[in-house]
This record gives structure tokens, sequence and C-alpha cells, in this order.
């Protein structure tokens, strides 16, 4: 499906914003190596220069190769890592001449430690090419390994475990680097440390979903305990066997999956890059890919029908100590870190905040709490890694803003009579922001309670703003005018004007970020389809976007205020009573639904998700959404699934372009003033 934009969007897509991302990339880097593939495009086609031999001597590695359960004799195995130079480069060949091992005939490979690692935090995978899985010599098996860091090889030696590379660890690999990749061979990112967070986050992915030594598929991750669509992760290796397990590229089944996972019309040159291109394009072909299993498929369990998409979702509960009540919103730190609010958590009446790490362990299981934070729903992360919260108040206790230090202290105020920061009129705190400056901007949804949303219209209502140490900058009584009435979402732009969606009266709001006087009109910005909105971001245009919930559509406006979405919005693609939206490094828009879907609408308009979304399998309703420096999408549910009694966060693993995390960070140095960036 695909909505009609208004011309400005394409006029400043490709002047002032253009953003070359991995699926837009894409196209240009495999047509390149379809031409190659006429006469074998293997690894060694796109290979670098070995780092400098005063690095790090690599150990010995030992493996074996297989396709289906059958091993594959006589293929090319690179150990590559991942290029720091830019997206789109070719990915680092470590092996020296000729820069490969050959599978011997039980399919089992050694590398002697003839390779050096750049660095001990490089990032390296294996990649396994060609050979014979019993049919013939087929050109188009393709499999990989993700192993991690070069440092890990090298600290545990010769005890490194064996590695099974087979369709399984292809899967895993391609998913969890799917932010990165273009291809096999082309695994990338930008010199910066946050991008170097990004990929280490990204391969520490891989053990959630495979076991190396086996390439076994997960049903749960190892620590954090999450479920794993295991059936899923089996059914995608089952479709890439039955093209290695054939008599090569010109076969039936190896023409179907390498033409039905495209990038765009470039066909897959082989089975690990139509890994990648199904985790980046998990709605195409579908019902021609799932038909490629075999009757006899060599992994099980595997699904027994054809799922709604080929996304790859760990869903994850609260942890041991079952304290993740209620969540609702979540901020993602510069490590890669989730931290949800939880407005009614069971550790205490006023609420808490949750803390995951990248790979979904619940850091403390009895969450982050204190005097003060009373119902947290709206969050944001400051550029040094403190977490400030917006709470509802509720219980005898009134609305206020809480700040929480990187390791979950609370900085703010404490003790009954003074508990949060509570001046600048603040009487029911809902949405929170951080400028470039490091100021916090809450909205101040007025005399409502938390019981009676969209809060009390027109009383009340305004814009508070804290320095970064708590001093209320905004005055006694907060901003106010512009048509602010049940402020909900907060979005800072690239010039650092504060925009608002308003729940009260259905409108846009937005004030000067340095002196706060408001800009809008004082009945707000009207039009576009507006209709209880409730998240609101900005890209790089600047263009802001909403969720509506009340009517299941998005709105879009110029940074004039002009409403460019029509009179009703953009519906469809499954979107349902949305709550939150998000960008991705991309300027890819993401929608989080009440019925349990997330919706991707790519830079160009399209709608890249399908007709209903992507879904990890349950109804239960979205709310709170974010995405990671690894590409990841994150989601809360605020309801209890399949017999929990908490809530719970689900982790669409490599479903997006990677993200400068926190949100933040987009408006300062390096990354200059834009609103959307890639590491």
């Amino acid at each position: 499906m695909k909505h009609s934009l208004p011309v400005l969007r394409t006029l400043k897509f490709d002047s002032t914003w253009m953003i070359l991302t991995m699926r837009s990339f894409l196209a240009l880097a495999v047509v390149l190596c379809s031409s190659i593939y006429l006469s074998g495009c293997s690894g060694a086609s796109f290979t670098t220069t070995s780092p400098e031999s005063d690095q790090a001597q690599g150990t010995a590695l030992k493996g074996g190769v297989r396709g289906g359960q059958q091993p594959i004799v006589g293929a090319n195995v690179y150990l590559y890592a991942v290029d720091t130079s830019g997206y789109g480069n070719p990915s680092d060949s470590l092996l020296k001449s000729p820069g490969y091992v050959t599978t011997d005939g039980n399919g089992a490979f050694t590398i002697t430690g003839d390779y050096t690692c750049p660095t001990a935090s490089t990032q390296v995978y294996l990649y396994a090419v060609g050979g014979n899985p019993g049919a013939g010599a087929n050109s188009a098996a393709g499999l990989l390994a993700g192993l991690g860091s070069c440092g890990t090889l090298l600290s545990q030696g010769s005890s490194y475990p064996f590695i099974f590379i087979n369709e399984v660890s292809t899967v895993a690999t391609a998913y969890s680097i799917a932010g990165f990749a273009i291809d096999a061979t082309h695994v990338s990112s930008s010199s910066s440390a946050l991008a170097a967070t990004g990929v280490a986050n990204a391969f520490a992915t891989i053990p959630n979903l495979e076991t190396l030594t086996t390439g076994v598929a997960l049903a749960t991750t190892p620590v954090s305990g999450g479920s794993v669509p295991q059936a899923k992760i089996n059914t995608l290796a089952n479709i890439l066997a039955a093209c290695i397990n054939s008599s090569g590229p010109s076969s039936t089944p190896c023409s179907t999956l390498l033409n039905n996972a495209e990038n765009g019309t470039t066909p897959a040159p082989d089975t690990a890059t139509a890994a990648i291109n199904i985790a980046h394009n998990p709605v195409a072909n579908i019902g021609n890919l799932f038909a490629l299993q075999s009757a006899a498929p060599p992994f099980l369990p595997d699904l027994t029908a054809a799922p709604n998409d080929f996304t790859i979702s760990i869903v994850i509960s609260g942890g041991s100590g079952s304290e993740f009540g209620y969540p609702e919103y979540l901020a993602i730190d510069a490590s890669g870190n989730i931290w949800v609010t939880n407005s009614q958590a069971y550790c205490c009446i006023w609420g808490e905040v949750s803390e995951f790490s990248n790979t979904g362990v619940n850091i403390n299981n009895i969450g982050y709490f204190g005097f003060g934070m009373s119902y947290p729903t709206g969050i944001a992360i400051d550029a040094t890694g403190n977490v400030w919260t917006a709470n509802i108040g509720g219980s005898g206790f009134a609305g206020t803003i809480s700040k929480l230090s990187p390791t979950g202290a609370i900085l703010n105020p404490t003790g009954i009579s003074g508990s949060g920061y509570t001046a600048g009129g603040l009487t029911t705190a809902f949405g929170i922001a951080i400028d470039a400056s490091g100021n916090v901007w809450a909205g101040n949804a007025g005399g409502g309670s938390l019981n009676s949303l969209p809060y009390d219209n027109g009383h009340g209502a305004s814009l508070v703003e804290l320095s970064n140490s708590g001093t209320v900058l905004s005055g006694a009584s907060g901003f106010t005018g512009g048509g602010i009435n049940g402020p909900l979402g907060i979005a800072i732009d690239p010039g650092g004007n504060v925009w608002t969606a308003n729940s009260g009266t259905w409108t846009l709001s937005e004030f000067n970020g340095s002196t706060g006087a408001a800009i809008s009109p004082a009945g707000g910005y009207t039009g576009g389809g507006l209709n209880d909105p409730y998240g609101i971001v900005v890209d790089n245009g600047p263009l802001i976007w909403t969720a509506n919930e009340n009517n299941s559509s998005w709105s879009l406006f110029s940074d004039t205020g002009t409403a460019d979405s029509g009179s009703s919005g953009y519906s469809g693609s499954g979107v349902t009573h949305p709550f939150s939206i998000a960008l991705d490094g991309s300027t890819a828009l993401w929608i989080a639904s009440s019925n349990g879907t997330i919706q991707e609408i790519n830079a160009a308009g399209t709608t890249v998700s399908g007709p209903k979304g992507f879904t990890d399998g349950y109804t239960n309703g979205f709310v709170g959404m974010g995405i990671d420096g690894s590409g990841n999408v994150w989601a809360v549910r605020p309801y209890g699934i399949n017999g929990l009694s908490t809530g719970s966060l689900t982790e669409f693993v490599g479903a997006a372009t990677p993200l400068v995390t926190p949100v933040v960070a987009n408006l300062k140095a390096p990354y200059g003033t834009q609103a959307i960036n890639k590491p």
C-alpha cells in the first residue's frame, strides 16, 4: 500500500534531508554484485586488504558447514570483519592469501590463526560460499555465522567452541546485523563510537536466536528468558535449505528463492544475501517463499501455515521479580539499554522505571522508584545519560518530573514535602523531551487525573521547562497560549522549537525554544486529520508527524504549521488506534498500534509492513515504542500475555535502520542540528 505524500516531502527528500539507507543503497550494491555474479560472485570479489601485521594475531577456529543436515564439501569459508569506514562499504577480509579455507569431505574447516584482529572490539563473522551439499556443486549456497568481537576469539584461544555454520546460523546472523548489511560481503558502519556500540549490540543478539555450537534455533533467550519464534526461524532456514540442497542456481528452488528474496528487482546472488533481503523486506512474496519448504524439512518445529510476516521478534516479560507491571513508554540510551515507565508497577503504588539491557535482561527486577515518581508515563534521556520521567500523579500525589542517574539513582528532591520537581504549575505531567541544551520540557495536561483522559481540557494546561539541574525556567505557571490544551506528546525540532500534540482540542502547538513564546496561533495548528493525537515526532525536513489514537490515522505538518496530510490524515496499513510514533535513521516512519501490530512507512511514503503490519503473534496492544542504534524496534504492551500477569517488551530484531540514541543526541555535535541520524 502506498499513500500520497505532498510535494513538499518529495522535494525536501531530494535536497536537504536525503539519507542513504541500507535499503536504498542495497539496489546499487547488489546491481554491482549481480554483474560480478555472472562470472561468480564470491566473497573474494569484495575483500579489502588485510589489516596491518602489528595487530593481534588470531586464534585457531574450527567448525563445520552444513546444508540442511548434509555436510557441504569444498565450500570456501571467509572470515570477515565489519568495516567501519562508512555505510555501504565492503567488509574487511581478515584471512591471508588466498583469503579463505576450504571445507573437507566432512564439511569441516580449520582456520589456523592466519589472520589478525584490527582491534579487540572489531566484530567478525564467517561466510561460507559454494561447495557440494550432495547434489553437486552449488555456487548459490551462501551461509553465515556471526562470531562477535575479535577480543572474544583472542581471549578464548584454543578453547573457542566449535562453530556450526548452517541455515539457522545464517538466519540468526542476517536478521541481527540487517541494519548494517547490504549483502553477505558488505557489512559496515561509520567510525563513530555510537556506531561501534550499535554493531556490537547487533552481534550480541545472535546468541539470543541460536546456539553457535549446534546451529539450533532457540525457543527462549538464554539469560532473559524471552520467547523466541523458533518455528519461524526454522521455517526461514528450511526455505534457504531448499536452494542449498538443490542442483544449483538454475534449479527451481534456487530460482524461486533468489528471485523472490530480491532487493528491489535485483535477485539475490546466494542464500546468505537472500536471508538479508528477507530481513529487509519481511512481507515480500511470503507465499512463494513459504512454499519452498520440503515435505520433510530439515529443521523442526516449523510453521504449519504461512505467517503474517517474516519479522523475527523476541517477547520479554518483566523478569523473575514480576515487577514489570503496567509499562507505557520507553526511551533508549547511548548504550542501547531500554528504559520503560511503569505507571502501575507491582513494587509500589507510585510506579517505577525498569531498565533492560540490549539483550533483554531486566537489569533491576524491582525497578527504580522513589518519592515524586507518581504514575510515570513519558520518558526521555539526556545527553549525559540521566533519565527523566513525566509523572501523572495520583493517589494523593500531584504530577511531577523525576530525574534518575544512569544507574537509576533518584536525583530529584525526595521526601513527602519535596517529591520530584513540582514547580512551574505542574499538576498532571505526561509527555517529556530534552532539547540540545539539555533543558527538559514537559507537557502539563492541566487539572485532570489518572482516570480522566484526555484530561481536563483548558484548565491549567501549559508547557513546563526545567534546566538540567531542575531549575524552573518557565515561570510559576509555565508557558501558555498557542492553543495548548491537554498536551500529551512533546518533540523538539532541529531549530530548537518545541511542539506539543494536544489531546484536549486535537491540535498542535509550537513554542519558541529560547523564549517559551507561543508561535502557533491562539487555536493551535489544525486540520491534517488530527484526532486525539498522542505521539509526535519531527524529522529533519523538518516535518512534524503525529499518531492519532481516536481515528486510527497519522498526520503530517510542515514546520510552518501547514497540514499536508489532507482532512482525514493518512490511514490504513493496519494502523489501529496508535499511541506512539517514531522515525528511524532513514526517516522511515514507525507506528505502534493498539491491536498489537507495528507499521513501517518508508521515506518515499510506501508502506513496507504490509496491509496488517508486523506482529509478534500477540494481539494485546502496544503503547510505547523506540528504535535503537542496531536497528531493532522495541515496543511495550501494558497487559499480560500468555498467562503472565505482567506487561511485556518486544524486540523486532534488525527491522529498522539504526538510529542515534538517545534522541537528543541527534540535535547535538557531531551530528549537527538534524532531527534524525544514523550512528
